[in-house]
């Protein structure tokens, strides 16, 4: 079995402090699972405070909403993406797939 050398980069995307990367992308996806922020957390074993703590976090560094919430109540609450959530996690897992594609190029140029 040939031992072959690989990378793995993760991306953090700023605005000033860290205001996107892995963390969060997964978070979105979760809650657009289950339409729910704390299902998502609960799957991700995540605290629901953390979890609205990151996505608060996020949104003021961004400047715009990311979920759009319901309160409970009878029949529940609930929470959707927002536009902007799905346009920076499609931007953002395609950025990282590109970044990707071009490391590959340069391991194999350089080992």
């Amino acid at each position: 079995m040939e031992n072959k050398i690989t990378s793995k980069i993760r991306i953090h995307l700023f605005k000033g402090d860290k205001c996107f990367g892995p963390g969060i992308c997964t978070l979105l996806e979760e809650v657009d699972k289950y339409g729910s922020l704390r299902k998502a957390a609960m799957d991700m074993s995540m605290s629901y405070s953390k979890a609205w703590k990151i996505v608060k976090q996020c949104e003021e560094s961004l400047g715009y909403k990311l979920l759009i919430s319901t309160t409970g109540g009878k029949s529940g609450g609930g929470a959707l993406l927002t536009d902007e959530a799905r346009r920076i996690m499609e931007s953002y897992k395609q950025y990282c797939l590109d970044i990707e594609n071009y490391s590959a190029e340069l391991l194999e140029k350089y080992f």
